[in-house]
């Protein structure tokens, strides 16, 4: 029998859920999303769940990371328990509950220690630029190890183990038996939904959202692949240096459209905007501008006078890398792409 804890609503609100008690279980919710099946009944699952506190249920359960908050469900509920915002919360939950370092519930629990954080690794790099005497090519030098370095350090100790821990509450903690052959199987789904998220192309108008996140994804990890691999600063091929260009134009336009639309509070999706989500969209633009003037000042002939921006650039690098990719918003794309996966092969 599971246990109810009628407090878990208390602990839920920290990361963000309104108040979902006010569910009256009508069902309009449901009635009203374009991805709810018979077999996938949500969102008012996770709200009966979340009232009850049914903790164990919600970490097997797919069902919130299925969802792509498109809104409605928020905007048909009678009762302004606001289920959209409340799977929000629990996707920022499960990820607190995935982490094995608990980092990411201390961060998305407390603004101050996020900002400390923040802080603590720009004195970081300004010391270490000091120490450096402020040399580009040292400072440069170390800018593009530290990226190779961390892709793999944040892999490797941080988010695949959550990825197993992920798996052991989905999977093998309700001991469902999956044969070895559909792993294998269903990595395809892994793979296609991890670079294109086509699942939210079933919600009702969210084209031009999913197109948005679309090429977002692909300017991402082409900027990525661009600085890592190809070393963009320091390449002297014409080609490269103006992909680098036009990845980097990419990220920070679309990043500046989601920034202007939670600012502006356009559509649902955007009324409820936590610090998480802020950081997420700001700093990806930050990461794609500076980048981009970054590379200017090398083809300028100004970089040595204007390192100032490189150090800019390196401190943002630094605070993406060791920060939101393994506690912020960004693992939710990859636990999402898993929980796809997950349910291709559990069906």
């Amino acid at each position: 029998m599971a246990d109810i804890n009628p407090g878990f609503g208390k602990e839920l609100k920290k990361f963000g859920a309104f108040d979902f008690n006010a569910c009256y279980n009508c069902g309009n919710c449901t009635a009203v999303c374009s991805l709810s099946t018979e077999e996938d009944s949500f969102p008012r699952e996770m709200l009966r769940f979340s009232v009850l506190g049914l903790k164990d249920d919600i970490k097997s359960s797919l069902k919130p990371w299925l969802c792509y908050y498109c809104g409605e469900c928020s905007t048909h509920c009678p009762q302004t328990a606001n289920p959209g915002e409340l799977m929000m919360s629990l996707r920022r939950w499960l990820t607190a509950e995935y982490d094995w370092t608990k980092l990411s519930g201390l961060l998305y629990r407390s603004l101050p220690l996020t900002i400390s954080a923040f802080i603590l690794l720009a004195i970081v790099v300004l010391g270490f630029s000091i120490n450096e005497k402020f040399n580009p090519e040292t400072i440069m030098l170390f800018g593009h190890n530290f990226e190779l370095l961390a892709i793999v350090m944040v892999l490797v100790l941080i988010l695949l183990p959550n990825i197993i821990r992920m798996w052991w509450f989905i999977i093998l903690k309700p001991k469902i038996k999956i044969p070895l052959s559909k792993y294998f199987t269903g990595l395809w789904e892994l793979i296609l939904h991890m670079f294109t998220q086509k699942r939210a192309l079933d919600c009702d108008d969210n084209k031009f959202r999913w197109f948005e996140h679309f090429v977002l994804v692909l300017g991402y990890l082409g900027l990525l692949f661009t600085t890592v691999v190809l070393d963009w600063f320091s390449s002297d091929n014409l080609v490269v240096i103006v992909f680098g260009y036009l990845l980097s134009i990419v990220v920070f336009i679309v990043t500046i459209d989601f920034v202007w639309r939670r600012f502006r509070k356009s559509g649902e999706i955007s009324k409820y905007s936590r610090p998480s989500d802020w950081m997420f969209v700001i700093w990806l633009f930050l990461m794609g501008f500076s980048a981009f003037m970054v590379r200017l000042f090398i083809d300028t002939g100004l970089i040595v006078n204007n390192f100032w921006m490189y150090i800019f650039h390196l401190t943002i690098l630094v605070q993406w890398a060791l920060i939101i990719v393994p506690f912020g918003k960004w693992t939710h794309f990859l636990y999402r792409s898993f929980a796809v996966y997950f349910a291709k092969i559990k069906g």
